[in-house]
């Protein structure tokens, strides 16, 4: 292990050490951030997080569309001119209160580049303004368009799968679990990247990666719950809290898992409560790992093999000549 500043054990890859604090010093020149108003936060948040969702793969095509009943915002990357694609949705991470799709833009592209899919990324209504259940409904709302309406597009409506990371993990599970509740079919994969599924703070992984030397800390988390649900009418409500839902029926499910992160261990669980349902599950944790850890992709070598391992179960999920009988 390498040793922090402070003397204290730093079991961070090197390289995604090297982004943390790259990230940190560039949120540090805005010393007094967390007092800002939360629209500068979310603009300084845009500025922090634009050099590490530039480069990556060019696209074949790339556009955006309002679709649904409320004109939800949509981008849809498209990484070669085929005919119909099998399509990813992808629902970004910023704990429903900041990112946007520019954020995780590289993040998309990868996922396009990589599994040889189509990804639409979702620019949700965001908390505190948007409260539980308005952003799930945004999602559930743009899948029932792509059903509808999606082959008119190029987009193959029977090869659907949804993920996303940290509360877009919530909400990627979250909108499966309100499709089966409305008694229609789950998606054909769900992709969780690090997500948080329990407003509890109780796991072992919180006391341990606590601090912004992990880039998410216990206090955040509980401000980020705080923006996105009304009040104690939501703390059991599964939809916003999946850890407590009945998983069963779910679609076949990918986690990554940071293993440095304070969500390692709901994570770790709700793998579990999945498996125990019968629900075909793949668990990969990446030691040396912290939240966001994706987004180094441009140079961690654990990112890359991290995007590498979501995107060939992808393929093998959704992509061509798949006929979804296996995992």
């Amino acid at each position: 292990m390498n040793q922090t500043t402070a003397g204290v054990a730093d079991d961070l890859d090197p390289d995604i050490r090297r982004f943390q604090r790259e990230v940190a010093a560039a949120y540090g020149r805005y010393p007094e951030f967390d007092r800002l108003p939360l629209a500068e936060r979310r603009r300084i948040a845009e500025e922090v997080r634009a050099p590490w969702a530039a480069g990556g793969p060019v696209m074949h095509g790339t556009e955006t569309l309002n679709v649904g009943p409320s004109g939800v915002r949509i981008r849809i990357h498209r990484p070669d001119g085929r005919r119909m694609l099998p399509v990813l949705i992808y629902i970004h991470g910023g704990g429903w209160t900041m990112f946007s799709l520019d954020t995780h833009d590289r993040l998309m592209r990868e996922y396009a580049a990589r599994a040889g899919i189509a990804v639409v990324g979702v620019d949700y209504s965001l908390s505190p303004e948007a409260k539980f259940p308005r952003a799930l409904d945004e999602i559930v709302s743009v899948i029932r368009w792509l059903r509808a309406e999606g082959e008119a597009h190029g987009l193959d409506p029977r090869r659907i799968a949804i993920g996303g990371d940290s509360a877009g993990g919530n909400l990627a599970v979250a909108a499966n679990l309100a499709l089966l509740q409305a008694g229609d079919a789950p998606l054909s994969a769900i992709l969780v990247n690090y997500g948080a599924f329990d407003r509890k703070s109780a796991y072992p992984s919180y006391a341990r990666y606590d601090g912004p030397e992990y880039n998410l800390t216990t206090a955040e988390m509980a401000a980020f719950w705080a923006n996105y649900l009304r009040g104690a009418q939501d703390f059991d409500d599964p939809l916003a809290c999946p850890m407590g839902a009945d998983v069963a029926g779910l679609a076949p499910t990918f986690f990554a898992v940071a293993a440095c992160d304070v969500l390692a261990d709901e994570n770790r669980v709700m793998a579990a409560r999945l498996v125990e349902a019968g629900v075909p599950v793949v668990y990969r944790e990446y030691p040396g790992a912290a939240h966001s850890f994706l987004e180094a992709v441009s140079i961690s070598a654990l990112a890359d093999r991290a995007l590498a391992e979501a995107s060939a179960w992808l393929a093998a999920r959704i992509g061509p000549n798949n006929d979804n009988d296996s995992q």
